[in-house]
């Protein structure tokens, strides 16, 4: 474990080129989590994926990652893509993709989504199964989010599956801990027996809420895709306060 203090909260893509470098960092603190946030977690992640994205399932798909990074879950999905013979391209920094194996059918795609515009052009209605895992908050902070999920929608094959997963939402998260669950939950894990401080009716800035979501699957919505908002596995690390989008293309 990493003695060094690493705000997890506003990183850059800049800062995880930087972190995917630093080999004092453990594999999850390299792609921005502390270890008990993801150490022995992310079979459970990927477990979810595979219940939401039925695609995965299926042979000789095309399936890309963007932002992968460098944990087990790449990992993972490179072995599900070859067990289903299926094409996998994974999206990040060379730095984090250095990390990563090279195998048959596995591209790696060094990018930063969506300035890649060739790569767009090029792979328009292509993908059957997209990801977007721990990834929308920083999008969000860093760039057009609204264009990031319309180039993302690009590239979406018919029956095409994207899932923007693990999104922080800080209106789940003062619901959350302004019920008798959630202030049993802080003061366990606090070790305290201060109730959380909640906050409504205040400017959140940088921060994804209600707002964000409703209006991502709406933009969807309207552009002729099918948009849901999912639950997390209750076994997942954050999912009390962290939800799933999951858009099909019809």
């Amino acid at each position: 474990m990493n003695e060094e203090k690493i705000d997890f909260e506003n990183l850059s893509y800049e800062e995880f080129k930087k972190l995917a470098q630093n080999e004092k960092l453990s594999k999850y603190e390299k792609i921005g989590f502390p270890d008990s946030y993801r150490e022995g977690k992310e079979i459970f992640i990927f477990e979810d994926w595979i219940k939401k994205l039925t695609n995965l399932n299926k042979e000789n798909q095309n399936i890309l990652d963007i932002g992968c990074r460098c944990s087990d879950l790449p990992l993972m999905l490179i072995g599900k893509a070859k067990e289903k013979k299926s094409k996998l391209f994974l999206m990040d920094s060379k730095e984090m993709l250095d990390q990563l194996p090279n195998e048959k059918d596995i591209f790696k795609i060094s990018a930063f989504f969506p300035e890649c515009k060739d790569f767009i052009k090029d792979h328009q209605n292509k993908f059957d199964v997209i990801i977007v895992y721990s990834v929308l908050h920083y999008v969000f902070n860093e760039t057009n989010l609204f264009n990031f999920i319309d180039n993302t929608l690009k590239l979406l094959n018919n029956n095409g599956q994207l899932l923007i997963g693990d999104i922080p939402n800080i209106s789940m998260r003062k619901r959350f801990f302004s019920s008798p669950t959630g202030i049993n939950f802080h003061k366990n894990f606090m070790k305290t027996n201060k109730e959380p401080e909640i906050k409504y009716n205040t400017i959140e800035e940088g921060k994804i809420d209600d707002s964000v979501i409703i209006s991502i699957i709406l933009r969807a919505r309207n552009q002729g895709f099918h948009g849901y908002i999912l639950p997390q596995d209750e076994k997942l690390p954050m999912a009390n306060r962290r939800e799933d989008i999951l858009i099909i293309k019809p």
